[in-house]
């Protein structure tokens, strides 16, 4: 049994046949594509995409302060030109 991490699937064969249709009734969640039953890939809304990937490079910009939360500070005048 494989685990799908959305409640929503269709086979290859099925999206290929109008992948619009497949689109438009997943309204807005993403779905598990299956090759012979088993995920192959995800068909993910670009809100969701999106989403994902400012998540992501939240995650990152918060280890890279963590990081350097020890490392000395260096103090900016803003006005200074």
């Amino acid at each position: 049994m494989e685990l799908l991490y959305t409640n929503a699937s269709v086979s290859i064969s099925e999206l290929k046949k109008n992948p619009t249709a497949v689109i438009e009734h997943a309204e807005g969640f993403p779905v598990a594509v299956l090759n012979h039953n088993k995920p192959a890939a995800y068909l993910v809304p670009v809100a969701a995409f999106e989403a994902m990937m400012e998540k992501l490079d939240d995650i990152e910009l918060a280890r890279l302060v963590k990081e350097r939360e020890h490392e000395p500070t260096v103090r900016v005048e803003p006005n200074a030109l």
